[in-house]
């Protein structure tokens, strides 16, 4: 066969730029989304390639041109048959994409989360203001049965000496703690919204309601060293784990949908599941925080360090969900 190399190259040449920008694309953003269309497309031009490979293989005069052809036809065997198997790479990889996409993706659930998390907080924080004599009736809380400084006391001096000697059972405790408060917001979902709107809302109650009391008897400083370290986490991850109840609420609920609720679970299921994956991992780290660090108290750790570190933490979290896994949307 007498192959005219000039119009071969000047021929091939587009097409084989085309599946190299193609291919380095993939490799470069390996978890991108990838559509049908490009897929095919990646497909047509592997097979021409690997047609012209065949046609200069017996060109030993063209030996940087054959190699050229071979690295693009194996690169191209690899992304189309998957001999890089991707869901090997690393749980990390899934943590840094599909999590805060599907966050990002479901926002209507995680605005609802909020209000009620919040407005709750609002709620409890402006009920015990207007009737802080009786704040003990009105929230029959272990945290509200004795004064914020005598609670302060006991943490910062009769506590600090079993601290040290506690927080790896305290850790485990917590994170085992928090984990299953997560999964029960979740498995709420199941009362068409009834559960998760209670259980967020009478959490945001008694998170608003303590922390005026701590305010009004002058020890904001103490609750934002004691709290920040690890509510910047916890606190966030319990509203995931609500907006992940909504999810499977909006399933069940047909809303004039004609689609059966098996079918209505399944679409929403990746979503539901990356999303308490990502919870799990958040109660994790706020677990050993709180064990490890939101324990000590000053003079053993200041309270600016521990703030610093609570807005660290918070600006950190909010830029992950907003920016990481952006490639391939």
């Amino acid at each position: 066969m007498i192959l005219d190399l000039d119009r071969f190259v000047r021929e091939g040449e587009p097409r084989w730029q085309e599946l190299d920008a193609v291919l380095t694309r993939m490799e470069k953003h390996p978890y991108a989304t990838v559509g049908v269309t490009e897929l095919e497309r990646l497909h047509a031009l592997y097979q021409r390639t690997s047609a012209d490979l065949l046609r200069v293989r017996g060109l030993h005069s063209e030996a940087r041109l054959r190699q050229y052809l071979e690295s693009l036809v194996s690169r191209g065997y690899t992304a189309i048959h998957g001999v890089t198997d991707r869901k090997k790479a690393s749980w990390f990889g899934w943590f840094l994409r599909d999590f805060p996409r599907a966050v990002r993706r479901q926002a209507g659930a995680l605005a609802l989360a909020m209000a009620l998390f919040w407005g709750g907080s609002a709620v409890g924080a402006g009920l015990l203001v207007v009737l802080y004599e009786e704040r003990e009736t009105l929230f029959p809380f272990a945290g509200l049965a004795t004064k914020p400084s005598e609670r302060v006391k006991q943490e910062t001096v009769e506590r600090s000496k079993m601290v040290a000697e506690r927080t790896g059972r305290f850790s485990a405790h917590l994170i085992q703690n928090n984990t299953r408060v997560a999964i029960f917001t979740f498995a709420l979902g199941m009362t068409y919204g009834v559960g998760p709107t209670v259980l967020l809302f009478s959490n945001g109650v008694y998170l608003g309601a303590v922390a005026m009391d701590y305010i009004k008897d002058g020890q904001t400083l103490f609750l934002l060293g004691w709290l920040l370290p690890h509510g910047v986490i916890e606190l966030p991850a319990i509203i995931l784990a609500g907006q992940a109840a909504f999810l499977l609420t909006g399933a069940l609920l047909p809303r004039g949908r004609r689609a059966p609720v098996g079918e209505r679970l399944r679409a929403i299921f990746p979503d539901a599941l990356a999303i308490m994956g990502g919870v799990a991992v958040m109660l994790v780290w706020a677990g050993i925080v709180e064990a490890f660090f939101s324990q000590y108290h000053e003079p053993v750790v200041p309270y600016a360090v521990k703030i610093a570190f609570g807005v660290g933490e918070l600006g950190g979290l909010l830029a992950f969900l907003q920016l990481a896994g952006r490639d391939g949307e």
